[in-house]
């Protein structure tokens, strides 16, 4: 029996010669060195204007009587565009070729249209060649025959072709779904220039007149259908639920037994129907006929220009009786109404408001982060929580008690309105326009004022606290109650090359404190430290804190850093140990350099309302120094810093002893060389904090660190020294087994 092949009408035929498209006569020379291809006939198209050339191709690789129905021969029909980056269209003319996946939806009846490519034409169009698209065709065939032109690995069919309009539907739609009265706006932001357009569904409250775009919604999820063709959109009601029934599903029985659920016994009066209907279906696509898993779902929407109620009486789920619909049908009523079918339909792409748990799933973000606190909506702080934000990660309460000034435009992710606003108002409205889920908390105030419970609440309750307040006294405070959350402290230099992160263990057995002074200690030892806090404004955190107008630093490198930081914190928190890590940019190339300072355990000593810190990391320094100098005592000056605000003095280091100073076996005094100029450089490598605190010493082989006669009055004479000042001396001695302070102060 001989084959049936598609015409291909309002064409004319012609010679080779009279091809005038250079692609369609490049294609027929590959054609004819091809010794699977034969021509058939050629043809010429005005309206698009194309020439085709019809075909018959052979492809040895097609198994015999395979399931799909793809044979030996296929006659086809090239069709080319005369726009040079269109694709070459290639329909399949035998009337009896399966309708298949991978094929482009054809409303001229003139054969299934073969989808050969994945990728966009103008990436096909980078490559493409005669001969290279010969055998694709052949390709195509082949493994389509052997079923292996979609992989198991590949997500089946969408049921739809994209739309130019799109629906957005609120994040928590699934949520507001559950109360079957609640009720929807239809807004839009009016015509792009493509011709798109984007809807969005609001919920309405319960006290809020509906508008006059308001909306009923009718979700339905309809049976599971098998993959295949991509459909033409239905533009009406009818064409819908035929196209449904052609794959095995039913859309009128559920539709009209939704209609007449939504009205009780009671009835509903006529003018409280919408002026739209929104048609939100699901419908799980099965990848092989009689699997019973769905391998996807589809969800496509539909709007329609008129209520849902008036559309129940249409489609006979409801009646108008005394201006009122019901659900009970009409006394011998027989009709089987057909009104419904020629109803109008918008299709519309389903997109959804995004959340955390997306955000999570589009950023790659496995750990979704802690219930946490940010102390500082300024710069940097604004900068990480909107990148926290966008990925999902924690959940945050923001502190501040500032609010946003128009300088701060520069460098804040807040903008013109949002001038004279409280920055952590401003950042929680940033957040919400961007992940609808509320998860940031504003709270105004000093996060210093532990007494308000607005304050200290948030503190005890979370898991991780982030501080970017860019002050010293919040993480010393912090770090002094035991009440609060684990901290990670970090800043940027005043020049704005680097930045610095203060992580306490999980256990906060070393806090931001002790880190503090580890930090200064490194910057007074290590080359790298000299310039690293140049061009401080007092002291290198407020000089760092971009909330002073007098600094003068670009937008680009806050951010810069702000995208390590929000990178690093998250990895830093799930680490159980301490951490003091360093980002040197370099401005010119872009470039990073990161260092890791080694961090110590501290302990504290209380001298009266006075305590002491002093972590490990200095006593293993000073009783090295001890070691060198053996038998001969050696000693020098303690460098650290008092806060009375905590009540404290941090010990940060001891120097050496200067190059003239006298050491023996019985005794050490020290000399002066250098000494004041080595002050003053740690002073001004750590921004003015760290100074002269006491002196050190150690004592010869086989004596504790007890006070002799001659340390007493030593510490007696740093006593009144220190009295100018009104602080205490401090002297530390480094025994043989041991270490001790002493502190004194002169009474005056």
């Amino acid at each position: 029996m001989s084959e049936e092949y598609h015409d291909i009408g309002a064409s004319i035929e012609v010679s080779a010669d009279g091809l005038a498209i250079p692609r369609a006569r490049a294609l027929l020379g590959a054609i004819g060195k091809h010794r699977d291809f034969s021509v058939v006939r050629l043809l010429t198209r005005s309206n698009p204007r194309c020439e085709i050339i019809v075909v018959d191709v052979e492809t040895d690789q097609v198994p015999p009587n395979n399931a799909p129905g793809i044979k030996y021969r296929e006659r086809l029909a090239l069709s080319v565009p005369e726009t040079p980056r269109s694709l070459v269209e290639v329909r399949a003319l035998r009337k009896t070729f399966p309708t298949l996946a991978h094929q482009n939806h054809v409303i001229d009846g003139g054969g299934p249209s073969l989808c050969l490519y994945f990728e966009p034409p103008i990436s096909v169009a980078r490559t493409w060649t005669p001969q290279t698209f010969l055998r694709r065709i052949q390709w195509w065939l082949e493994k389509t025959a052997k079923g292996e032109l979609h992989p198991a690995d590949q997500p089946v069919e969408q049921l739809f072709f994209a739309s130019p309009f799109e629906l957005v539907l609120p994040w928590n739609f699934a949520e507001l779904r559950k109360n079957e009265q609640q009720r929807f706006a239809l807004d839009s932001r009016g015509k792009r220039p493509d011709g798109g357009l984007t809807f969005f569904l609001h919920p309405i409250r319960s006290d809020q007149s509906p508008p006059t775009t308001s909306a009923a919604c009718i979700e339905l999820l309809l049976p599971a259908i098998v993959h295949g063709r991509i459909e033409r959109e239905p533009v009406t009601l009818g064409e819908l639920s035929e196209m449904f029934a052609k794959r095995g599903a039913n859309l009128f029985a559920p539709l009209k037994a939704t209609l007449a659920h939504r009205v009780g016994p009671a009835g509903i009066p006529i003018a409280n129907d919408e002026p739209f209907t929104l048609f939100l279906l699901h419908v799980p696509i099965l990848r092989t006929t009689g699997a019973t898993t769905p391998d996807g779902i589809t969800h496509r929407a539909f709007i329609v220009d008129g209520g849902a109620l008036k559309l129940g009486a249409d489609i006979g789920a409801l009646h108008i009786h005394d201006k009122r619909y019901f659900n009970v049908p009409l006394i011998g009523s027989t009709d089987t109404p057909t009104a419904w079918q020629s109803t109008p339909l918008m299709p519309v792409d389903v997109l959804r408001e995004n959340n955390r748990t997306l955000a999570q799933q589009q950023s790659g973000i496995a750990n979704e982060g802690p219930d946490a606190v940010l102390i500082g909506a300024g710069s940097l702080g604004s900068a990480m929580l909107n990148l926290w934000s966008r990925s999902g990660w924690g959940r945050w309460t923001v502190i501040d008690k500032d609010h946003v000034k128009p300088h701060n435009l520069s460098r804040h992710t807040g903008y013109l309105q949002h001038v004279g606003q409280l920055k952590t108002a401003t950042v929680a409205e940033l957040h919400e326009a961007a992940i609808r889920d509320g998860t940031i908390v504003p709270v105004f105030g000093d996060a210093c004022d532990f007494a308000n419970e607005a304050i200290l609440t948030p503190l005890k309750k979370a898991a991780l606290v982030v501080d970017a307040s860019t002050t010293l006294e919040y993480p010393r405070q912090a770090s002094a109650t035991d009440e609060v959350g684990r901290h990670i402290s970090t800043f940027i230099t005043p020049t704005g090359n680097s930045a610095v992160l203060l992580a306490e263990d999980s256990h906060r057995e070393i806090r931001v404190r002790d880190l503090e002074a580890q930090y200064y200690r490194a910057l007074i030892q290590e080359n790298w430290g000299q310039n690293h806090l140049r061009g401080n404004l007092s002291t290198f955190w407020s000089g760092a804190g971009c909330r002073d107008i007098s600094v003068v630093m670009p937008y680009s490198r806050i951010t810069a850093h702000a995208s390590t930081l929000a990178e690093q914190i998250p990895l830093a928190a799930t680490q159980p140990d301490a951490l003091i890590r360093i980002w040197d940019r370099n401005p010119e190339s872009g470039a990073i350099a990161v260092r890791d300072i080694s961090t110590h355990s501290a302990r504290c000593l209380r001298y009266g309302n006075l305590h002491l810190y002093i972590d490990s990391g200095v006593e293993d320094q000073l009783r090295e120094l001890r070691t060198a100098s053996l038998p001969n005592e050696t000693g020098g000056v303690l460098l650290g810093y008092y806060d009375f605000n905590i009540a404290a003095v941090i010990v940060v280091c001891g120097l050496p002893a200067p190059p003239d100073s006298k050491s023996s076996v019985t005794g050490f005094e020290r000399g002066t060389a250098g000494l004041v100029e080595a002050v003053n450089e740690a002073t001004r490598r750590t921004a003015g904090v760290v100074g002269y605190v006491g002196e050190w010493h150690s004592h010869p082989p086989g004596h504790p660190a007890l006070q002799s006669r001659h340390d007493i009055l030593q510490l007696c004479h740093l006593a009144f020294g220190m009295a100018d000042d009104g602080l205490p001396a401090l002297q530390l001695i480094v025994g043989e087994g041991d270490l001790q302070i002493y502190q004194a102060m002169a009474i005056t």
